[in-house]
């Protein structure tokens, strides 16, 4: 069986833009995943709402992906692909991050699972690297995200930028998948759907 590492924020934990709650595993793009890969397949969902690639974050705390990716490795060794989907709360007015620094950010957790033992035969596993789709009209969350629209329509550009220089796998979510015009930020639940069953074909293309 082929282990495989869904690490991101509430987009990958499955935040409901409609109810505010999660959705319900079937409707999450990781399940989904899971379903389409079929049973050869062990997807392990490691999503939180608010962690961003590298940043500490002085109101919410705990949030830090690269202090929590290098444990969570660890503890879910060996894994045949580790995918990575973060960046959008990098948008948050209080980082002041640019798209250039935010993709910076995501490429340290790229090396961060090449340079682990954490694959098979103690190896680094292969990454797959997913550029977070652009954020629509902001509505709750638009003063903490100023600026954030015009930032994100950059990611899918400095993501594959990073792909290539790190040599692991890339797709922009952008071109599969659109943000809620609910809150701007979130993936609907049919969008989840979409979004895991593209993921698996790439799966499918990277492990066979």
């Amino acid at each position: 069986m082929k282990r495989i590492l869904c690490f991101g924020d509430s987009n990958t934990w499955g935040h409901d833009p409609v109810t505010q709650d999660r959705f319900d595993a079937e409707t999450r793009w990781p399940r989904v995943l899971g379903q389409a890969l079929g049973r050869d397949y062990e997807v392990i969902e490691e999503g939180l709402g608010g962690r961003t690639t590298v940043w500490d974050d002085p109101i919410e705390g705990y949030k830090n992906g690269r202090e929590y990716l290098i444990p969570c490795l660890e503890s879910h060794r060996p894994l045949d692909l580790v995918i990575i989907l973060l960046g959008t709360n990098d948008l948050k007015k209080r980082f002041s991050l640019s798209a250039y620094d935010i993709a910076q950010g995501v490429g340290v957790l790229v090396r961060v699972a090449q340079v682990s033992q954490s694959g098979r035969g103690g190896m680094g596993p292969p990454v797959l690297l997913l550029a977070p789709p652009p954020t629509a009209a902001l509505t709750g969350y638009a003063e903490m995200f100023e600026g954030a629209e015009e930032k994100s329509q950059k990611f899918a550009a400095h993501y594959e930028r990073v792909a290539k220089e790190l040599g692991c796998a890339y797709l922009d979510t952008g071109g599969v998948i659109v943000s809620s015009p609910l809150d701007g930020i979130h993936f609907e639940g049919g969008e989840h759907r979409k979004l895991g069953k593209v993921v698996a074909e790439k799966v499918k293309e990277l492990l066979g």
